[in-house]
């Protein structure tokens, strides 16, 4: 039983190690490198069946009457917006070439990048407002459409990126990963009642679900770092810059929150960061060295989370997810 028990205590980071051991056991095994090709489709394929299935999960929860922008909403949107533009004048003021100008990116895609989908699980782990987080993502992804068109073009010319189609592509993106498991989840709360209690009956679902993917996100973020084509004390400036940026999110987004009585919303929402998106958006339209940044990010959050789960069990204030 101890054992069962420290599982559940330790879901993420235990998950982290799974991801980084599975693949290099993979990486690092010649012999294996053909059941390594054939894996390869089948966890890039299941990663968004596990995204799905959380935001699934956590919206037949979800009070759809409540879903309505709150003060705090506006100053965490407000101090994004304006990390971005500190990170957009240090780049354009200084004339960043080279490393520096990959370091300055990696940081600016940590903060650009919407509010990850998965805050609302721990959000309802630390006895947050389930509704208010649900409101704050999508809030949050309109924020990024807004700002990527906007900020891209101004440090890397031959991004080829315009202002409609980026605004499309993360429109595209927020329909598929938000409003189609929102919808499934109105019509089985509505609809199917039996199913729904089904659902929501079973403990911290949503949570061990998260735990699953985080495993294939892991593997994923080592092998990038991995394959990354630069020095290794280079990677190292990015990941401690990365674990500093995360720990000033975290801690502005809680401070804003103290004043609105959302210490835990509003700190999910500036530091956790949808960092497969991040990635997706160094490769396609920075320096692709610079998606080692939301890389390294995601451990760190993730380690952030877990910290902040386990104080709050410590306390007897853990709820289920």
């Amino acid at each position: 039983m101890s054992i069962i028990r420290f599982i559940k205590n330790w879901t993420l980071p235990i998950s982290m190690v799974i991801g980084v051991t599975a693949y290099s056991v993979f990486a690092f095994t010649p012999s294996l490198d053909k059941a390594a090709c054939l894996f390869a489709p089948f966890f890039d394929t299941i990663l968004p069946l596990f995204m799905f299935l959380i935001l699934f999960v956590t919206f037949c929860k979800v009070n759809f009457r409540r879903l309505i922008p709150v003060k705090w909403h506006l100053w965490v949107s407000f101090f994004q917006v304006l990390f971005v533009f500190v990170i957009i004048a240090i780049i354009l003021s200084f004339r960043l070439k080279g490393n520096s100008l990959i370091l300055m990116e990696a940081l600016l895609t940590c903060i650009i990048g919407p509010c990850a989908s998965a805050a609302a699980v721990v959000t309802q782990k630390l006895g947050g407002n389930l509704e208010e987080m649900t409101t704050y993502t999508f809030l949050s992804n309109f924020i990024t459409a807004l700002l990527i068109p906007i900020c891209f073009p101004l440090i890397e010319k031959t991004s080829g990126i315009t202002f409609m189609g980026a605004f499309l592509k993360i429109l595209n993106q927020v329909c598929l990963v938000l409003v189609v498991p929102m919808g499934l989840a109105y019509v089985v709360k509505h609809y199917f009642h039996r199913f729904h209690r089904w659902v929501v009956g079973v403990k911290d679902l949503s949570y061990y679900l998260w735990g699953c993917s985080l495993m294939i996100v892991t593997g994923t973020t080592m092998k990038n770092i991995v394959h990354a084509e630069t020095t290794v004390p280079f990677l190292l400036l990015i990941a401690l810059l990365g674990l500093l940026l995360c720990v000033i999110q975290f801690s502005v987004g809680r401070f804003i929150g103290h004043y609105f009585n959302a210490t835990v919303n509003a700190g999910q929402a500036l530091g956790q960061k949808n960092t497969a998106f991040a990635i997706w958006i160094a490769y396609s339209y920075l320096n692709p060295i610079s998606s080692v940044g939301p890389g390294c990010y995601i451990l760190w959050q993730n380690i952030i989370n877990s910290v902040e789960i386990w104080m709050y069990r410590k306390r007897g204030l853990e709820r289920s997810a």
